[in-house]
């Protein structure tokens, strides 16, 4: 019995009223989430709270240990949130004079297969509060507000920024979503059935949509049967003449007797990059158990970098995944070791 079908399910009649969501088959990635909120005082307190001269001490010291308390305590407070291992939680408050308020941020970032965005928001409030437990003797009438989740990465979300916008030296730390600008890349399909137009070739308009979200410049897509001598004259004649940084490869990674691709590239590259391989077959393990049987590889071929994929559109997406967070800056490093195409 595979790991996706070993779910227990109750009779109809005892069905619980809510679950936790099953992230056994997520991928961990590495996330992070950043949120705020706001505390509004009066003149009073406020001038108290620069000054670190409140009757109970440094309140702004105290939040900053009581928001990574907060964060760290989140699936205690909120029943159906993960328990995640924390990497990092960071409390930053910033003071506005016109306004007599203190805005915390808080940050939270874990290598996990779900997001921390809750836990971010929680060591924002466990912040205000210290705040606020801490300023009531001189203010009673204070006001807590503006909570809320302003930038989340990893996972198949990517990077989700608030609409509401989010502050400058926010914004400049964030992943570039466009780390292929400037690149050329190609798209090379293996499939017999694609080929004779027997089957619609899925796998190229998803390698396809993906390179140019991320900016890439798409020089060539073609389709080819799995025939060896055909896709080594098809590699050697896109990466010679057209000479795009990157090439990706969907079809013909399996242990069959028409999955060749592998070979191929053994034979024409100039040497194999078997290490992104490996990570693809470690990776793609959490999607399925199957991922072992997975020929997938890298190579060089001239100053192409071509990458084999499986030939799924399923499978397409989720190697895509996997590489796209480290694939700008893999060109930018062939480039600096002499890998540069000359036109």
């Amino acid at each position: 019995m595979s790991k996706e079908k070993q779910v227990i399910e109750f009779p109809a009649a005892q069905k619980p009223h809510f679950k936790m969501i099953d992230v056994g088959r997520k991928r961990p990635t590495r996330r992070r989430a950043v949120a705020s909120g706001s505390i509004y005082t009066n003149a009073e307190a406020f001038g108290k709270i620069k000054t670190g001269t409140l009757p109970k001490g440094d309140v702004l010291a105290l939040a900053e240990a009581a928001g990574i308390t907060g964060a760290k305590k989140t699936p205690d407070l909120i029943p159906m949130c993960h328990t995640l291992p924390l990497d990092q939680v960071t409390i930053h408050c910033a003071l506005n004079d016109e306004e007599n308020s203190v805005t915390v941020y808080c940050q939270a970032a874990a290598f996990a297969k779900t997001g921390v965005e809750m836990e971010a928001l929680a060591g924002a409030n466990a912040a205000l509060l210290t705040i606020w437990d801490l300023t009531k003797g001189t203010d009673p009438a204070l006001r807590i507000g503006d909570v809320k989740l302003l930038v989340k990465t990893g996972g198949k979300s990517g990077v989700w920024v608030n609409p509401d916008g989010i502050p400058d030296w926010l914004t400049e730390q964030l992943p570039d979503p466009r780390s292929l600008a400037g690149k050329q890349a190609a798209i090379l399909v293996m499939s017999d059935r694609a080929a004779t137009g027997d089957y619609e070739d899925e796998s190229g308009p998803v390698l396809r949509e993906a390179l140019e979200q991320a900016g890439a410049e798409i020089t060539a897509q073609q389709i080819i049967p799995d025939d060896a001598e055909t896709i080594a004259e098809t590699l050697q004649a896109i990466c010679q003449k057209q000479k795009p940084d990157l090439l990706i490869a969907a079809g013909g990674t399996g242990p069959g007797p028409r999955d060749v691709t592998p070979d191929v590239l053994a034979e024409i590259s100039d040497r194999m990059m078997d290490g992104l391989g490996d990570v693809l077959r470690a990776e793609s393990l959490h999607y399925t158990d199957t991922a072992w049987l997975s020929r997938m590889t890298a190579a060089m071929v001239g100053a192409t970098l071509v990458v084999a994929f499986p030939g799924s559109p399923k499978a397409v997406k989720e190697c895509w995944e996997i590489i796209e967070p480290f694939l700008g800056d893999s060109l930018k490093k062939k480039k600096k070791q002499g890998y540069e195409a000359q036109s």
